[in-house]
């Protein structure tokens, strides 16, 4: 018989559009986005199909995102009351990280989600990787104020008010943390439960077994490197290619056949994430004390990160965990028996792809754009580039303005805490603090940089903007 939890997983999963209650059946998104368009480079046709193309069912209506302050908790709900639709509009948007999309007249779905033609709102993949730097969106920039727990944990009091029936990202979020602090989710386990779900050939398993979980959050990285790169992900377990990119389409309404021709597709959607340069600095450069940075950057830096500037490849030096001393729970999230099947699936070519299959550490990452990627670290932990450089003072507990950039310190404007503060009691309020104590969010290690001494450190935070 079947277990309550895999029911719970698997059955809510199933669930289709519309407001009601339906039966498990897979039943796959409209899609009428045409593939092609006379003129279109790769690059652009990736661009218009990630942002127009729905490859999953909506996670919510509009109708229903545009009743959402009526759950909010006071004196946010009572602001919202006061103002007219847009700026009630602006404040979701804030609340949740939503980036409007360029030339929007304020309707619409954000720059991630997709409308599904029928109303609802699909998520994409610039949900996590584009965000917002100073205020100003950015492609490919690590969404670091994405807030996708709040927001579904919204979605479902608004339909319990309304006598509406959940859906799966509300079941989700009943089985697992969806991301535990703004501009982090819960990601790469959101890959194992759907891979959970198929075979080596991507078809449904009729003898589910769950895999394990180990919950952890994690910071998107930006796409403005993924050209650099041969490898993916913090680890570098994955060759690159479309294929790894469709992991996320895993979701029970769509067939195996239907992910697997949607390859092409996804070629011109890696072609456009390949095309997106980093964002220059926008503050003042001091160029005499950049290119001692940079002397002092090539002393002690390059040997893992390798020599940086455009059109440089990334020499993906993994380095031991044991060496790095970062937080390791994102290294041993992923079981053996994970990285074996999807190396040996349709994902890896059947085991012709490059696959880590016994990583050891994280692989030192391109640093082009540095200075608008922050927070740093794998899992976010550090607010900005000058506490990356000083260990000893980085922040227990953190909370970032929406908006702010420190320009001294190149990163987030935050306000630093010892304890969370006792005044904190909600969910959502908790979100809003990066607590580095909890499981996988620890800003520890990467002491190499105590080998600079104080004006070496200066030096390569002005050459850094650089880059």
């Amino acid at each position: 018989m079947m277990s309550r939890l895999r029911l719970l997983l698997l059955c809510p999963l199933l669930m289709s559009g519309g407001l009601r209650d339906r039966p498990c059946a897979a039943a796959e998104p409209a899609r009428a986005t045409p593939t092609t368009v006379e003129g279109e480079t790769p690059a652009e046709r990736g661009f218009r199909l990630v942002t127009t193309k729905p490859y999953v069912p909506a996670d919510f209506p509009e109708a229903l995102f545009n009743e959402l302050w009526t759950v909010w908790p006071e004196p946010l709900k009572q602001q919202a009351a006061d103002v007219p639709a847009a700026e009630r509009r602006r404040l979701a948007f804030e609340r949740y990280g939503l980036m409007e999309r360029p030339g929007s007249e304020g309707s619409g779905p954000p720059l991630g989600y997709t409308s599904d033609g029928k109303g609802g709102w699909a998520m994409n993949c610039l949900a996590c990787h584009t965000g917002s730097v100073e205020g100003r969106v950015v492609l490919g920039a690590g969404n670091s104020l994405f807030n996708l727990e709040t927001l579904t944990d919204d979605i479902r009091l608004a339909k319990q008010a309304r006598g509406l029936a959940p859906r799966h990202m509300e079941f989700g979020r009943s089985r697992m943390p969806l991301g535990t602090t703004r501009g982090t989710t819960n990601a790469v386990m959101f890959g194992v439960a759907l891979w959970g779900l198929r075979d080596l050939e991507l078809n449904p398993r009729l003898n589910l077994r769950l895999p394990a979980f180990v919950h952890h959050d994690m910071d998107a990285p930006s796409f403005w490197n993924v050209s650099r790169k041969r490898l993916l992900y913090c680890e570098g377990s994955a060759e690159k290619g479309p294929r790894p990119l469709l992991q996320f389409t895993l979701v029970p309404q769509n067939s195996g056949e239907t992910i697997k021709s949607w390859e092409g597709e996804f070629a011109d959607i890696l072609a456009w994430i390949e095309s997106l340069q980093p964002p220059p600095y926008t503050g003042a450069i001091d160029s005499s004390l950049a290119t001692v940075g940079k002397q002092a950057f090539e002393t002690h830096c390059v040997r893992c990160h390798g020599p940086q500037g455009p059109g440089l490849k990334s020499p993906e030096k993994m380095i031991p965990i044991a060496e790095i001393g970062t937080d390791p729970v994102r290294l041993h999230s992923l079981s053996d028996d994970f990285r074996q099947s999807m190396h040996k699936s349709w994902f890896g070519e059947y085991g012709k792809h490059e696959y880590n299959l016994e990583p050891t550490g994280y692989v030192a990452p391109p640093l082009n754009g540095i200075w608008a990627s922050a927070p740093y670290f794998h899992n976010g932990s550090v607010p900005t580039l000058w506490h990356l450089l000083h260990p000893e003072q980085r922040p227990v507990v953190w909370r970032r303005s929406l908006h702010g950039y420190d320009h001294q310190k190149l990163g987030l404007e935050v306000e630093a805490f010892e304890e969370l503060p006792t005044a904190v009691q909600r969910a959502d309020e908790r979100r809003e603090y990066f607590d580095t104590r909890k499981k996988g969010k620890s800003a520890a290690g990467h002491l190499f940089v105590n080998d600079l001494t104080e004006e070496e450190k200066r030096a390569v935070l002005e050459y850094l903007k650089t880059l």
